[in-house]
């Protein structure tokens, strides 16, 4: 408070400034009515920031055992400008303190034998990893500013694009340390394309699933018991578990993001339902048939977990959505439950490779029938496919079926390594070897 009228002749509207040199003529006055005026040396104001760590806790007179255990934090995350801000001053104290905090908590310890703090392992450092943000660009790469009118209201795309969409899109377009050319176009691709086709498979599920009264009361089938089929998606869903957990383990959410969108859109949607589409609506609910249901809501259930750290409320509405019929989680959010982990022996590399070589060559025979016209309701009579070696012979012998039927071709003919029906030609690029070699 001020004191009496000490200071009353500076309380005007004339005095907007309190910097030096202003401030140092106002004296307050303490509760005990003693003059307080302005320390003249001041200690660089990112102290305080660089204190944060001991500050938090009031360390070191209090919360010591809170401390240790908290300290170094394990990442923090800050824009680039920050380098020469918090990022250094973080680690300048830490390096300054680690005798005195060493000091604090070995006598801590001593003191309570019973209930010791964690050792201090920082090695006097505060951080053990930092995550440097870039910054949002418009869509041309520019800046934004008021100025140029070309900044965006966050809170508006929010309320307009929804907060999971827009979060999904700033995470898988760049990695967080890359500056990011933001356009609300390409949110409307992320709904669009990933969640608009994991809602709509999840809508095919939710669909003949409420007409055979599926609630996963039936004992589980064992992944070998399974038609390959279903062997393979739930494969290809434990290798994506892994894929994930070891890129947000390294810091890496965009590629975790993008492993996931890729499973959803060619795995999982335009592959697995796709073949899998009359199983779901032919036949008796039998073996087949359950087997299908549990396979695709194992899908969609480990799906939520993957994707709630960064669509957090689309994973729980359909978290809550499935598990409010199957009842497998006492758990009222799927933020409650344990993060997957991977069943190693479902994981089957060579028939992950053999699907994705049919989906490869479904895709070009597609193309080239594109190409020169011919629906892909006009049968054809042969196709021929090259294969590098044998292995990759034998994967294609494997699933010709799958790729006869997507393409209605009657024959595959695979054509060895040492075939002589294809020509391989090389041709230099003589404008690259002109400017390393020369004219020679």
């Amino acid at each position: 408070m001020l004191g009496g009228e000490t200071n009353k002749h500076y309380l005007h509207e004339g005095i907007l400034d309190l910097h030096k040199p202003y401030v140092d003529e106002i004296t307050l006055v303490s509760a005990t009515g003693k003059p307080m005026q302005r320390v003249p040396d001041l200690i660089d104001v990112w102290f305080d920031s660089g204190a944060m760590p001991y500050a938090q806790w009031h360390f070191p007179f209090e919360n010591v055992e809170a401390f240790s255990k908290s300290y170094p934090a394990d990442f923090i995350a800050e824009g680039v400008d920050q380098t020469r801000g918090w990022f250094y001053t973080l680690h300048a104290l830490a390096a300054l303190l680690k005798e005195s905090i060493d000091e604090k908590i070995n006598g801590y310890n001593a003191a309570n034998p019973a209930n010791p703090a964690l050792k201090n392992m920082g090695t006097g450092l505060a951080y053990k990893t930092v995550v440097s943000n870039g910054l949002v660009l418009d869509k041309a790469g520019n800046k934004m500013s008021k100025r140029l009118g070309n900044v965006v209201d966050p809170f508006v795309t929010i309320d307009h694009f929804g907060a999971d969409a827009t979060r999904w899109y700033l995470i898988t377009n760049a990695s967080p340390w890359d500056s990011l050319k933001f356009d609300v176009e390409g949110i409307k691709e992320v709904q669009r394309k990933f969640f608009g086709t994991l809602y709509n498979t999840y809508q095919f599920f939710a669909l003949y699933a409420n007409v055979d009264g599926f609630a996963f009361k039936e004992t589980n089938i064992p992944v070998k018991e399974r038609p390959e089929i279903d062997q393979w998606i739930l494969s290809s869903l434990n290798s994506l578990i892994k894929n994930v957990q070891e890129n947000f383990d390294d810091y890496e959410p965009t590629q975790a993001g993008r492993a996931i969108e890729d499973f959803v859109d060619a795995h999982l949607s335009n592959w697995y339902v796709r073949l899998s589409r009359r199983r779901f609506w032919k036949g008796e609910y039998e073996h087949d048939k359950i087997s299908a249901y549990q396979t695709l809501y194992e899908c969609l259930e480990t799906l939520c977990k993957l994707m709630a750290p960064v669509a957090p409320f689309f994973a729980d509405w359909l978290f809550n959505n499935l598990n409010v019929v199957s009842n497998r989680f006492t758990s009222e959010s799927v933020h409650l439950t344990d993060f997957p982990k991977p069943d190693e022996t479902v994981i089957d590399i060579d028939l992950e490779k053999r699907m994705q070589l049919a989906q490869d060559i479904s895709s070009l025979i597609l193309s080239l029938r594109k190409k020169v016209n011919l629906k892909v309701r006009q049968p054809l009579q042969k196709v021929l496919i090259p294969a590098l070696d044998n292995t990759m012979a034998a994967r294609i012998k494997k699933v010709s079926d799958i790729i006869k039927a997507e393409t209605n071709i009657k024959e595959i003919d695979i054509l060895g390594a040492e075939n002589d029906f294809i020509r391989k030609k090389a041709k230099a690029n003589f404008k690259t070897l002109g400017k390393n070699w020369g004219q020679k």
